[in-house]
């Protein structure tokens, strides 16, 4: 019996396989993080941005962020000067200074013809970053500039001879939306506005935008929101989702990627009087005001 012919099958060609789409990653924002990129270093350094760090509620973290900020900025080469502008003065406090004990201060500096800024600078800890101190005399300046000429432009007038030395000038200014916060407004280039991830945080925004355009249409025709940055986050809560999709609708891009979530070492970094970059380097806090540098260097300054 002879042997069955061979049945040949037909040859079916291979599909091609179909690239594997990239998974799309969301960042605490609820939009896709970007990669953001390392800052380049400087070949010389002057006529930095002027930023303000401006909300008029109170413990939303515009004095941890002035602080931490500014140090992150500073390890990536950036010459940075913090100017307190709240006479509660915890930005002095926050970086080891008795409020007790400065010869001068941003209060001198403002109402006495014959002190100049270079007088009231003082070197933090941080190297690259120093600091204009402030306590309690600054909040008489508020009434007393009320009989200026040109008051509100006060402050820019005296950091003028400053701004050139420095890449970055970061004002923490008071929680209200008086005299003083409106200085700020005018001699800065940039608002970043820290928001605490809660309701009651939300309803004020809007105030506080009424005043910046305001600030922009009558005083200072360059100022413009640098960002928004959502503070104290909690991504377990529902509640702080929601507030932080409330606050991506509001705002839109000019909310931060960045996020800055609830951790005690900012607490206890400033007990010790230093950032925490310094304090706790390796910590999620200080990894998340790093990120924010790059975000802030690559929005509004290499930009």
């Amino acid at each position: 019996m002879s042997d069955p012919l061979p049945f040949e099958q037909p040859l079916v060609p291979e599909r091609p396989t179909a690239a594997p789409t990239p998974e799309v990653v969301l960042g605490p924002t609820g939009r896709p993080m970007p990669v953001i990129p390392e800052p380049k270093p400087l070949t010389e350094h002057g006529n930095g941005r002027v930023i303000a760090m401006c909300n008029q509620k109170g413990g939303v973290g515009k004095t941890t962020t002035t602080i931490n900020l500014g140090a992150a900025l500073a390890e990536y080469g950036r010459k940075v000067l913090l100017v307190d502008f709240d006479p509660q003065g915890s930005l002095s406090v926050g970086l080891g200074l008795n409020p007790h004990e400065m010869d001068f201060t941003v209060y001198n500096l403002l109402m006495e013809r014959d002190v100049h800024v270079d007088d009231v600078i003082v070197p933090t800890n941080v190297p690259g970053m120093d600091l204009l101190p402030s306590n309690i005399d600054l909040s008489a300046a508020e009434v007393q500039l009320v009989h200026e000429v040109a008051r509100e432009q006060t402050l820019a007038r005296v950091l003028g001879p400053a701004v050139k030395n420095y890449d970055v000038v970061l004002i923490d200014c008071q929680p209200s939306l008086g005299l003083l916060t409106v200085n700020a407004l005018t001699a800065a280039d940039g608002v970043i506005v820290p928001l605490e991830c809660e309701y009651f945080a939300l309803r004020g925004v809007a105030l506080l935008k009424t005043t910046i355009d305001k600030v922009q249409e009558r005083l200072n025709p360059r100022l413009e929101v640098d960002g928004v940055l959502g503070t104290m986050f909690d991504g377990r809560t529902l509640h702080g989702r929601e507030v932080m999709e409330r606050l991506v609708q509001a705002w839109g891009d000019k909310v931060f990627h960045t996020v800055i979530r609830r951790t005690v070492k900012f607490s206890d970094s400033t007990v010790a009087g230093e950032p925490i970059t310094s304090y706790a380097s390796s910590s999620n806090g200080a990894e998340a005001y790093r990120q924010l540098a790059r975000e802030v260097l690559a929005r509004c300054l290499d930009g």
